[in-house]
């Protein structure tokens, strides 16, 4: 029998974005950019850490809109069910602080993700990602492990990890990125995405 593990993507598969959340509830518009937008996730990172900084923003600000997200209409019971037949890691470029809140929700699955540098006054100062090209590495780890792996995601910094499983799927993704890469099966509801995975294990 085949040791498989699924590895989804947080934001915008299972959880709506949080920045997104955050530029909609704090009425500023550049933090809407997502990795859907920027592939670069450095790049992204220290242009959101400026202007919070110009906003006098913090960390709290953030996960006092973050209190408010709920998973995706129907991610629960996808995650549950899925659970259920095979092992399942959430690979997120989102950070502990961002994400616990959203795990209780989703009923704690395992989360992979970064962790953000907050000074005394709450200030982002900066972030630590867990290594390099983190959702590739982690799948090859998990292979080089004796894992077969199945992933998932939506956005430029999904596709390392779905290009290296041995099944992989597009989910709720940009144009963008299902036009240039019309060779992943492109998914848009929860149960296409669970017989797709069924279908691979």
């Amino acid at each position: 029998m085949d040791m498989n593990v699924v590895c989804l993507d947080l934001e915008g598969v299972l959880v709506p974005e949080i920045w997104i959340a955050f530029a909609e509830a704090t009425q500023i518009p550049e933090l809407r950019r997502t990795t859907r937008d920027e592939p670069d996730y450095g790049k992204l990172m220290q242009y959101r850490i400026q202007i919070l900084k110009e906003h006098g923003l913090g960390l709290k600000e953030i996960q006092e809109v973050i209190a408010g997200i709920d998973p995706m209409p129907g991610a629960k019971e996808f995650l549950d069910e899925l659970r259920s037949l095979t092992q399942v890691v959430i690979l997120s470029d989102t950070f502990t602080q961002f994400a616990a809140p959203l795990m209780k929700k989703l009923g704690w699955p395992t989360i992979f993700c970064n962790t953000l540098k907050v000074a005394e006054n709450g200030e982002i100062t900066g972030y630590q990602m867990r290594t390099e090209r983190s959702k590739y590495t982690t799948v090859k780890a998990l292979q080089s492990a004796g894992f077969q792996t199945i992933a998932a995601g939506d956005s430029y910094n999904d596709l390392d990890m779905i290009l290296a499983s041995k099944a992989g799927f597009l989910f709720r993704s940009p144009e963008s990125i299902r036009k240039n890469y019309p060779q992943i099966p492109a998914l848009e509801q929860y149960d296409e995405l669970l017989n797709a995975v069924k279908a691979a294990l």
